[in-house]
């Protein structure tokens, strides 16, 4: 923890510099109370959480419970508030302060917004998120945008309990860790963009070889409670949904271009608008970069969405993506030889390595309302998925023994056993295809059972998923044709059904109480493959199995007064076994069950004033057959063989948001504080016995104790910005031995606790609609272990700079 108290003291150092800096140019001006009002509907309700900024200025509030809203310390002279809120149409009001006394106002919204419709996992984006029954967190687009991220785990990394581990430093195929789960290719996260499953198969192959690209999100929801009932098929870690911008009721665009070291840019270009009844949003991402530590890429990402408003009782939605990628991606990494040594850390060890990623997404949304207590909203959806890696082979032994068809290029020190990477003459082509088609109608009813105020939602879900892999091996480095030497098809198709309740036992007190039924048939069709002791041959193995699954769950909030919510839950985890898991390369059915776990949390969430905000959670996550599939993006040597074992999970993870200029009453600047602090103890619960050692109480690998996030933010009315942010991650064991020693291989041993520091400077200006940024990621440029995944260690990025421009109309 020693880099870390380092760096929060630098923190507080700038943070009183800087306060230093707000006094001397708020000439000394005393807190006081100069605007409040109410905010209701046309019906004459409180708008709860509604959004209140005052433009030109860095001030802004929430509205509370009942609709109430205090804004302090502003100067004499009029003023523009602008009020949003979710499913309303944001509008302005014009007020006036005079000699400092308080303006009363009472707002009105007048109609309600024409919202795409879609899935989202937390229905309001209210500060203290008082109505879902779990922790969340939301990510908006102005947090976005101030990270000015190179990667999307930057974005991730802001949620307490989220532990994620880089790859290739660009953050094109996240492994996102929840709650000290294995982030390994984020199996054990259900990950959305707009409600629609974004995994190669959601059920039998839920690896995330595409991430979407966080330039062109306008949000992100990260949840981890038992609200993930209504979600599936995971259910264990938690749920992250990307959020894309969608169409505005007036014309918007804009073009953001980001560039900086080894050749990267990002240009991203956006325009919507509507026309009478239809809405549009469309946007362009371009993304490249010649070195961004060792890798290399070009992206297209086209997205476009749709929005119909069809008449008063529905909507229609389309949605429409195209992804394309090629990378160099590549699996080997350094062994410790070479990391000991530097120098070396960002060598490309298979320079003809490529990775070739497309994707062609179609999504429709519908929504109607029979009447105002009852809603239909379905989701369908098709995508596929064509994932090309070209992969060169190389051969790590004890003895140090060049291959037969070595290329006489190798790496490291043949005087260490296994200290030497010997690449070979041969490639290996893992080809595979996906493709995934599904629907999902819920239906939203407003009911009085028991006199009471009740919201149910009952729905089902059908999914049919399809996933084609061949391997080629090819007898030069680099080439992309040869022998087929597999070839076989996976085939899945779900059923799911869910309903939740939730009672409203009073004004202070919810309960939900949900119920989910998977049901999952799959099969493998093995046509080629290499048979031990015979050799490749074409054959006929073909075998299936049926899974299902009850899972309920239940969840409370508890609002004794207006700012302050405690909520808890328990509900059943939840994933089935990937299908190459559960049958054999011999056809073989293993008697694998679905994933199971129960996960309890205990948590409370307050804004304690109009300076400070704190969130609280325990948790603990108690599985009875965690299944660890030994692949080789996990650092094993292939795939097919598991174990199960019993791991438990437990911790407390905790937010707290200080709003330093609403302490000392700051009226031109804005300063924030924030820290996000996780601790996790994940270990294995039950006796088993690998190497003759029982593993009983070791802790799971790439789970560390500690993670910790925390962001000094300072803004101006004159548009400057400046953001510190800090990301600690303690050390971290790589296998289930807990091997301090790292191998000369670089595969396992222990990975130390680093730190990182980001710097980041913007300026609006508002006359020009233009927004101007720099940012150092790594400011101190730290060496550090990321990963020693797949196969070898990923050093952490270096000091990388980027500069960007903006232009909004």
């Amino acid at each position: 923890m020693k880099g870390f108290l380092i760096a929060l003291i630098c923190s507080f150092t700038v943070l009183l510099g800087l306060s230093h800096y707000s006094f001397a140019n708020n000439n000394g001006d005393e807190k006081s109370l100069v605007i409040a009002g109410k905010i209701k509907s046309g019906v004459g309700e409180a708008v709860p959480y509604a959004n209140i900024s005052v433009v030109g200025t860095v001030k802004g509030t929430y509205t509370n419970l009942d609709g109430t809203f205090e804004i302090f310390d502003l100067k004499d002279g009029d003023y523009t508030l602008r009020i949003s809120a979710v499913g309303y149409k944001t509008f302005t009001r014009e007020v006036t302060v005079i000699d400092g006394e308080i303006s009363e106002v009472d707002l009105v919204f007048l109609e309600s917004d024409v919202q795409m419709p879609q899935i989202t996992v937390i229905s309001d984006k209210d500060r203290v998120f008082s109505r879902v029954p779990g922790s969340v967190t939301y990510i908006d687009q102005r947090e976005i945008n101030t990270i000015a991220p190179i990667s999307g785990n930057e974005v991730l990394r802001r949620s307490p309990g989220v532990h994620v581990v880089d790859e290739e430093g660009a953050g094109m195929r996240v492994n996102i860790g929840i709650r000290g789960l294995d982030p390994d290719r984020s199996r054990s996260v259900l990950v959305l963009e707009d409600g629609v499953p974004v995994a190669l198969s959601p059920y039998g192959e839920p690896e995330m070889y595409y991430t979407p690209a966080i330039d062109r999100m306008a949000g992100v929801e990260i949840l981890k409670g038992s609200g993930q009932i209504l979600y599936g098929p995971q259910t264990i870690g938690g749920v992250v949904n990307y959020i894309s911008p969608n169409p505005p009721q007036e014309q918007e665009g804009s073009v953001r271009i980001q560039g900086g070291q080894g050749g990267f840019f990002s240009g991203l270009v956006n325009y919507g608008n509507t026309f009478g009844n239809t809405g549009m949003q469309v946007n362009l991402l371009k993304k490249r970069a010649d070195n961004v530590g060792p890798t290399s890429f070009d992206i297209t990402d086209f997205n476009t969405k749709f929005l119909f408003d069809i008449n008063e009782k529905s909507e229609l939605g389309l949605k429409l993506g195209v992804y394309n990628e090629v990378s160099n991606s590549t699996y080997i990494g350094l062994n410790q030889i070479m990391y000991d040594q530097g120098g070396q850390d960002f060598t490309r060890l298979a320079p003809d390595d490529q990775l070739d990623v497309s994707r062609y997404s179609i999504s429709f949304s519908h929504k109607y309302r029979f009447n105002e207590n009852v809603r239909l909203n379905t989701i369908a959806y098709a995508y596929t998925t064509t994932r090309n890696w070209n992969r060169q082979d190389f051969t790590i032994n004890d003895s140090n023994t060049p291959p037969a068809n070595w290329t006489g290029v190798e790496w490291g020190d043949r005087s260490v056993p296994r200290g030497a990477i010997f690449m070979r003459n041969s490639t290996g082509n893992r080809n595979r295809q996906f493709a995934v088609a599904g629907i999902e109608p819920r239906l939203e009813i407003d009911h009085k059972l028991f006199n009471i105020n009740n919201e149910l939602t009952v729905g089902t879900r059908l999914l049919w998923e399809q996933a084609n892999e061949q391997r080629i091996n090819g007898t030069k480095a680099g080439v992309k044709s040869g022998n087929l030497v597999e070839d076989e098809v996976r085939t899945g198709n779900a059923f799911a059904a869910y309903a939740q309740n939730k009672f409203a036992l009073s004004e202070k007190v919810d309960l939900n109480v949900g119920v989910r039924y998977e049901n999952f048939d799959y099969e493998r069709d093995i046509r080629r493959r290499n048979f031990a002791n015979i050799g490749i041959r074409d054959t006929v193995l073909l075998a299936g199995n049926v899974i299902h699954e009850i899972i309920p769950g239940m969840g409370f909030n508890y609002r004794p007064t207006q700012k302050l919510n405690f909520f808890g839950g328990v509900h059943k985890g939840y994933a089935p076994p990937r299908t190459k898991d559960a049958i054999t390369e011999l056809g073989d059915v293993l008697d694998l069950d679905a994933e199971e776990s129960w996960n309890y949390e205990l948590g409370f969430r307050s804004e304690i004033s109009n300076w400070m905000f704190m969130e609280m959670t325990g948790f603990f996550m108690d599985f009875s057959n965690q299944i660890i599939p030994v692949s080789e993006s996990s650092g094993g040597v292939g795939f097919g063989v598991v174990n199960a074992g019993a791991t438990r999970h437990r911790g407390v993870e905790s937010a707290l948001i200080f709003d330093l200029s609403n302490l000392f009453g700051f009226s031109k600047s804005k300063l924030s504080y924030d820290i996000n602090a996780t601790y996790a103890l994940s270990t294995y619960a039950a006796d088993r016995f690998i190497e003759d050692v029982n593993i009983n109480g070791n802790r799971t690998p790439y789970a560390p104790n500690w993670f910790v996030n925390s962001a000094l933010t300072f803004e101006t009315n004159s548009g400057f910005g400046a953001r510190l942010s800090l990301n600690y991650v303690g050390s971290q064991f790589t296998d289930e031995l807990n091997s301090e020693l790292p191998s000369a291989d670089g595969y396992t041993g222990i990975i130390d606790a680093y730190t990182v520091l980001d710097a980041m400077l913007s300026y609006d200006v508002k006359k020009w609609n233009s927004r101007f940024n720099l940012s150092v990621k790594n400011a101190t440029d730290a060496r550090y272990i990321a990963n020693r995944r797949p196969q070898g260690i990923r050093v952490g990025l270096p000091r990388f700079i980027t500069a960007g421009y903006e232009f909004r109309f």
